[in-house]
């Protein structure tokens, strides 16, 4: 039985999900072909790219959107110029590191996205990734990922999940970072998904709505029933994107799986931290029978 293993002893954001996922040795032009089926090549850039972590080699992915439009109209109140997961309240982001989403995704921010883009609500998200050419397999992973994150969202803000307007679900780098995951999970074909229980962090990031605990609202939402724990650090280490990834896509949640492992990879968050900012996927057999 083929077993991926999220191994998330420094939380987890989008990009970095995305980031391991591709560093067990998938195809990032394969990857790039599939998302180029979303028709929004002209909406941002990706960067693929090794980096080191305390001594740890990993990938590090970069998404940059492409403001066609600059209007308040599509900025939340709050958000700057990205950079920072992923994101304060809002992964993670990652890439989002808008003050709501960048502190989302990484109020202590994991990721580095510079998100200033157009919006979407979960409805166009839907539309969006249906009208695509994207494999049947891969759509309907997306939007699990994407209907949980909206409905999370929704219900932390009294906002009815379809019209959830938020940064961390409509932006366009979110948007590569959940559909990129869902790529990749097809591509590997494993039997059964399973992750570690999950570092928090800890303290408090700066949001749109204000200061906001960590984990944020949105995070913790979807992590019921999932085991956490905090080690006293401080900082933002999951955000809603990367706590949606992992309530949807794994099945168990256990120290370390019995397996054979064959494969191992990072994904880079983009802070640095007293412990290692990256995701370790592992990929291999299990060792039962």
């Amino acid at each position: 039985m083929r077993i991926l293993f999220f191994d998330c002893f420094s939380g987890i954001s989008g990009d970095m999900a995305l980031g391991a996922l591709l560093d067990l040795g998938l195809d990032q032009q394969a990857l790039l072909n599939e998302l180029s089926k979303l028709g929004l090549n002209d909406e941002y850039r990706i960067e693929i790219k090794k980096g080191t972590k305390k001594g740890i080699t990993g990938l590090d992915v970069n998404i940059t959107v492409i403001s066609h439009v600059h209007s308040k109209d599509h900025l939340h109140a709050g958000e700057t110029d990205k950079h920072a997961d992923e994101e304060c309240c809002h992964d993670h982001s990652h890439h989002q590191d808008n003050v709501h989403h960048e502190f989302h995704h990484h109020g202590s921010y994991h990721h580095s996205h510079h998100s200033s883009g157009l919006e979407r609500n979960f409805g166009q998200i839907r539309e969006l990734v249906e009208s695509s050419g994207l494999s049947r397999n891969v759509k309907d992973i997306a939007l699990e990922i994407f209907e949980r994150l909206a409905r999370a969202e929704g219900k932390i803000h009294n906002v009815p999940y379809e019209e959830v307007h938020f940064h961390e679900v409509g932006a366009v780098d979110s948007i590569i970072d959940i559909v990129g995951t869902a790529i990749c999970i097809d591509m590997l074909k494993p039997d059964i998904i399973m992750a570690s229980p999950v570092h928090l962090g800890g303290g408090f990031v700066k949001c749109q709505h204000g200061i906001f605990p960590v984990p944020a609202p949105a995070t913790l939402e979807l992590l019921q029933g999932i085991p956490v724990y905090s080690r006293g650090f401080m900082g933002e280490l999951v955000t809603p994107t990367g706590a949606a990834i992992l309530s949807t896509l794994c099945s168990d949640f256990v120290d370390f799986p019995s397996m054979v492992v064959e494969k191992v990879g990072y994904g880079l968050g983009k802070r640095d931290y007293e412990i290692p900012n990256c995701l370790r996927v592992c990929l291999g057999e299990s060792s039962k029978k």
